[in-house]
Order: structure tokens, then C-alpha cells, then sequence
């Protein structure tokens, strides 16, 4: 990959190390820091610094207490109630109760283009139960709703922004996280300042924060192995060695839930208008022109893992019995002749990041043996999001971060009418096998489900799913106590600089 010599000497050059600030890298600039409307990975990294949630995950990928004390399941699963932490306060000097988080958690569920609603499941009511306990009823057992607010759902804003969405709500947000938004320079930098009446004060000790939207891996690893980053996430295979070799730097490694997949519009708007689009054999041609082992190989150094599902081999709903199907290019040639035609043209939507940029190459050259021409369209990530839920592409590529229940990788994005569901896909028999998965607790009742509802996904091919990645955050020498969690989230909390 090739170093752009003028922006990493301004990278360089920004920003001198202080003390007391931790300089973040992460992969590309979020599309909106509010979150419920928030839908990209980057904004997930800011947000554990601006907003606690209920409920927090683990190194081990456990739910354990934040916001909330204790949990308990009521009424036969048609209740969940939440006993709040005392002595929280918002950035705005508001008193965590009750009412505010009532209100926090119905403004995920009202507000207009709202992304969480779905991650809710079939809420009802949320009500204060307490001074500082809060009901959430439900019109049936909903399996995935601790999960859900162990993320963004989870997350709280003061009562007075309760009805304050997006730009404006971005111009003066209050959360109850240890830092608070000072300045965000689009594409550039976001700054956050220390919150002194956080609840776990003695946890931080920093008094800055910055991160910096930097989407090719490599200058974010020269920007680290300079010094002028503190901490930098998802460090591309083909920099691994390096950042080893490198005494100045440490190279983290833990395990991950995210999923990388080329996701195609089948029925949302004009461009949906395509043989891509229209014919499940031109999905399937696609997907059979694909070597998932030589991408892995030639793409990422053999360090990630092929997948096709939205779950990695290893993960509790991970469905055995669906293994990952090899290339077969006169397959792939046999169903374009199927359906009509020799050869067919796609446009595919990359993100502007060396790993995307990277794979989706690789993938152009395999497709075009099977007689696919992908044309390639790079696009900043925040774009590309916008465009895929406005119906704006034929097919893009893009990774889920994934989610400890598998709902949460699956609902939103298959279900009918749900908000993430950018290519409008919608199948009844996908429906009634994600729904019981969702409203079942018996854990091998919901595998079953899960199982049925993969069947009729790899079979339509809404999603292609390609590859899972490994968890790897680079750090200076200096930095200490880096918490490695599989949802590859940077948790501020007990991260310092040594010296």
C-alpha cells in the first residue's frame, strides 16, 4: 500500500503527545454521533467514550453491569425490569432516574429514523417501576433485548434532549460517559474532554480524548509507529509483522464478532432493477466465482476467517451444519447461461479503506473469470452508508461488527420493513424462523430457528457473507491496560499512558 507523503506528515505533525490526552485512530469518520440514528462502526468507538450503556460486555463476551446495577426478567419474559446505579448524572448536570431513562430508551423507539427500534423487539411500554427502576414491557418474550441494550440501545441522553435528534442533538449532546464532545472537525478529528461528575471518576485517567478518522491502515500504523497516535483499531493484516518487529509499538490480538459481506439491493428503488438484483442464480453465480481461502490468503496474510454466515465458527448460533461452499467457476459460468446471459455487469460500492479497497480487488478478479465484471465505486464509508439505506447501489461490501446475541446480526438487516434492511429483502419463511429465534428461550429451540432462517438466506442471497476478521488494536509502549473486547470496541475505562 502506498504512503500518501503529504497527509501522513500533516498526521505527524498534528497534535504533539500530552500527557494527560489518548490520540485514537480508528478506520473512518462516524456518520452521526447520536445514538439512535447512529448505524457506523466508528461511531461506536466514539460513543464509549461519550455514552455508558445499561448494560456492558465483557472481555469474555459476558453481560455485566453499567448504567444498570441489576436486571431481572418478569411476568413469564413479558417484563424486563432495570434497577438504575445511583448517582449517575448526564453531561448536561441532569440526574440519572427513572423518568430519564424511560424517556432515554422511548426516544429509541420513537424518534424518527430511528436504527434501534428494531433492536428493541416488541416493546410495549417502558415505564419507571421506582425512583430508580424502569420496566420495559413487551407483548412477548424477546430473548435478545439484554444484548441489545449492552449497545446503543442501551444508551441514555439527558430527559432535556429526549426529543433532539441528529445535527442538532450533535451541537450540544449529553450522555452519561466519561468524556463529552468538545469539537468535531468533519473527516478530520473529534475531541472529548474529561466528565468530572462521571460516576466511575477514579477509572479515567485521562483528560483528553481525540480521535482521528484515518482510513488507510498503513498511515494509521506509520502515525502509531511515529507517536503521534496513541491507540489505533483494526490493524490490517498486511502491517501485523511489521507492528511486531516494532519495539516502540505493542500489537493487541483477541477474538471478534464481526462479519464482512457483500449485502445487494433485491428490491429497494431503480437500482434494484438488475440481474444482480432480480435473479437469485446471478447472486449465486456470484457467490460460486468467489474462493473464500485464497481471499483470506492473498488479502489478509491468512490471518482472518472465511465465513458464510453472520456468526463465526465458534460462536453459539453458529450453524454447523452449513459449512463454507468452495469456488466452482463453471458453476458460476452455468448459472449466467441459466439465466440468460454470458456475461453481466455490477457495480459494486467499496468503502474508501485499505482492507475493503484490498478484497474487493481481489473479488474483481475472481468474478471475472466466471464472466462478472464488478466495476468498483469507492466511497467514504459515512456516503456509503446513506446511500445504502436510501436504495442508492447494486451491491456494496461492508462489515457488521457483529453482536453477542445473533439477532442482533440478523433482524434488522433481513426482517421485512426493518431499518437496516437497505436492499429490501423481505421473505415470510425468513420472518417466522427469525422471529421464533428471537421469541424462544430454550437456548437448542433457538438454534433450530436460527438454523431454518440461514437456510433460506444462503439460499436467497440477500447477503454474501465472505470473511470474519481477528480483533488486533495497536498501541504505543506507553499505553497500558487496553481491555480486549470481542465487539473490538476501545473502552476508556482503566486505559493510561505510562510515564
Amino acid at each position: 500500500m502506498r504512503l500518501l507523503p503529504a497527509f501522513l506528515a500533516f498526521a505527524l505533525a498534528a497534535l504533539p503527545a500530552a500527557a494527560q490526552t489518548i490520540r485514537i485512530g480508528i478506520a473512518s469518520d462516524p456518520d452521526v454521533l447520536d445514538p439512535t440514528l447512529s448505524r457506523s462502526v466508528a461511531a461506536r468507538q466514539v460513543f464509549m467514550a461519550m455514552c455508558d450503556k445499561l448494560i456492558e460486555v465483557d472481555e469474555r463476551g459476558q453481560l455485566v453491569p453499567q448504567l444498570a446495577t441489576a436486571w431481572e426478567w418478569q411476568e413469564g419474559g413479558h417484563a424486563l425490569l432495570l434497577t438504575l446505579r445511583p448517582g449517575v448524572r448526564f453531561h448536561d448536570g441532569a440526574a440519572l432516574d427513572a423518568e430519564a431513562a424511560a424517556a432515554g430508551l422511548n426516544r429509541h423507539l420513537s424518534a424518527q429514523g430511528s436504527t434501534r427500534r428494531g433492536e428493541m423487539g416488541p416493546v410495549t411500554a417502558i415505564e419507571a417501576a421506582g425512583p430508580m427502576q424502569v420496566r420495559i414491557r413487551l407483548s412477548q418474550p424477546f430473548a435478545p433485548l439484554l444484548a441489545a441494550l449492552s449497545d446503543r440501545a442501551g444508551m441514555l441522553v439527558s430527559p432535556r434532549q429526549a426529543n433532539v435528534l441528529g445535527a442538532d442533538f450533535q451541537a450540544n449532546p449529553a450522555c452519561a460517559g466519561p468524556f463529552r464532545l468538545t469539537r468535531r472537525v468533519a473527516q478530520d478529528r473529534i475531541e472529548l474532554e474529561r466528565f468530572d461528575d462521571y460516576w466511575d471518576r477514579p477509572a479515567i485517567h485521562a483528560e483528553r480524548v481525540i480521535y482521528r478518522p484515518l482510513p488507510d491502515t498503513t498511515v494509521r500504523a506509520a502515525n502509531l509507529r511515529a507517536g503521534s497516535l496513541d491507540v489505533i483499531e483494526r490493524v490490517n493484516p498486511s502491517d501485523v509483522d511489521t507492528l511486531r518487529r516494532d519495539r516502540r509499538v505493542r500489537l493487541l490480538e483477541g477474538p471478534s464478532l464481526a462479519s464482512v459481506y457483500i449485502a445487494i439491493n433485491v428490491a429497494n428503488g431503480e437500482r434494484a432493477d438488475t440481474p444482480l438484483g432480480r435473479d437469485a442464480r446471478v447472486r449465486e453465480a456470484l457467490e460460486a466465482s468467489i474462493d473464500r481461502e485464497a481471499l483470506n490468503r492473498v488479502a489478509f496474510e491468512g490471518l482472518y476467517q472465511p465465513g458464510n454466515q453472520s456468526t463465526p465458527p465458534g460462536h453459539p448460533h453458529h450453524i454447523a451444519g452449513l459449512p463454507v461452499p468452495g469456488r466452482d467457476v463453471a458453476r458460476a459460468r452455468a448459472l449466467l447461461r441459466e439465466a440468460g446471459m454470458e456475461r453481466v455487469r455490477v457495480k459494486l460500492s467499496v468503502p474508501n479503506t485499505t482492507e475493503y479497497v484490498q478484497a474487493s480487488e481481489v473479488i474483481q478478479a475472481m468474478a471475472a473469470e466466471a464472466g462478472i465484471q464488478l466495476e468498483l465505486q469507492v466511497t467514504e464509508t459515512a456516503t456509503l452508508l446513506r446511500q445504502w439505506t436510501a436504495g442508492d447501489f447494486e451491491a456494496l461490501i461492508i462489515a457488521w461488527s457483529g453482536r453477542t446475541d445473533i439477532d442482533g446480526n440478523l433482524w434488522g438487516f433481513n426482517a421485512c420493513r426493518e431499518a437496516l434492511n437497505g436492499g429490501r429483502y423481505c421473505s415470510e419463511a425468513a420472518d417466522a424462523a427469525l422471529r421464533e429465534g428471537r421469541t424462544r428461550v430454550d437456548p437448542a429451540a433457538r438454534l433450530a430457528a436460527y438454523g431454518r432462517a440461514m437456510e433460506v438466506l444462503l439460499r436467497d442471497r440477500p447477503y454474501i457473507y465472505l470473511w470474519h476478521a481477528k480483533n488486533y488494536i495497536g498501541t504505543g509502549a506507553a499505553v497500558q491496560s487496553v481491555r480486549m473486547v470481542p465487539d473490538g470496541l476501545i473502552r476508556l475505562q482503566g486505559l493510561r499512558l505510562r510515564g
